[in-house]
């Protein structure tokens, strides 16, 4: 059996798992799909988030997706466990990097940039209390920066006053990695780069989770074809034309993008 990767997000932020992924596998098929119609998670009830993770990842699997990836750290930890319980599918999740920050550390001290769900969840704590030991992490929520994010605004002004805010002090007291702990935080890895001391390593989980759902896909039984790279098919189930405006804001200011395809369907999973 050939796979067809589903990925979803509630944005536009999964799209550095599809980028790495296409990277690493060209020619594997991809349905990406934002539920822009519920951005953010971060705000939403437990449990009806829950509710809605589940019913959009069973719309990835009637498209006839044949794995599933949670690229969102958010919805991975309100319903990573119930998605693998109850679909026929493998179904790959999303978490901070903590634990290579901080394998990484020669300072002892990290930072995990988040939004402010993933900053006060029990995921990041049990991260923290299995593979930090020993180690300081500054966890700093981010409120509103992937709202600017997902609004094309990677580059803004007020993006860049943020992340001089929040990583000023525990970089002033020697944290010597950054793990950024929503995908949509990958989009501003460049100007973070620009801001930090060349000694302090930037740590996305994007290409972790990318390689993690090849082998998942090899476990499965499930072949990866080989050839020219493809499209990624993409549909979100909000504003097609808001979306498809900030993707070509960060592709204005150098952000790779894999090839995308909009395929203008009915928009899946649009109820509330």
């Amino acid at each position: 059996m050939f796979a067809y990767v589903g990925i979803l997000d509630s944005g536009l932020g999964g799209l550095t798992v599809a980028r790495a992924l296409r990277g690493r596998a060209p020619a594997l098929p991809i349905f990406y799909l934002g539920d822009t119609a519920w951005f953010p998670y971060g705000g939403q009830d437990p449990r009806e988030l829950e509710e809605r993770v589940l019913t959009v990842g069973r719309s990835l699997i009637d498209h006839g997706c044949t794995a599933l990836v949670v690229a969102c750290n958010t919805a991975t930890s309100a319903a990573l466990e119930r998605l693998r319980a109850e679909l026929p599918v493998p179904v790959i999740g999303m978490e901070p990097p903590l634990k290579p920050a901080a394998a990484r550390t020669t300072s002892g001290r990290v930072i995990v940039l988040a939004t402010a769900g993933t900053a006060s969840g029990e995921r990041l704590a049990r991260l923290e209390a299995t593979h930090a030991s020993g180690v300081t992490v500054h966890t700093v929520p981010m409120p509103g920066l992937a709202d600017l994010i997902e609004a094309g605004r990677a580059r803004d002004p007020q993006v860049l006053e943020m992340l001089e805010r929040a990583i000023g002090e525990p970089i002033a007291l020697g944290a010597d990695a950054v793990a950024l702990g929503c995908t949509h935080y990958g989009f501003i890895e460049e100007p973070l780069r620009r801001m930090l001391p060349p000694h302090v390593a930037i740590i996305d989980a994007a290409d972790a989770v990318a390689r993690r759902t090849l082998a998942v896909l090899a476990e499965a039984g499930q072949r990866v074809p080989a050839g020219a790279p493809l499209q990624v098919d993409y549909d979100v189930t909000g504003d097609h034309r808001a979306f498809a405006a900030a993707l070509e804001c960060l592709r204005d200011v150098g952000e790779a993008l894999p090839d995308l395809a909009d395929i203008r369907r009915r928009p899946v999973a649009t109820g509330s």
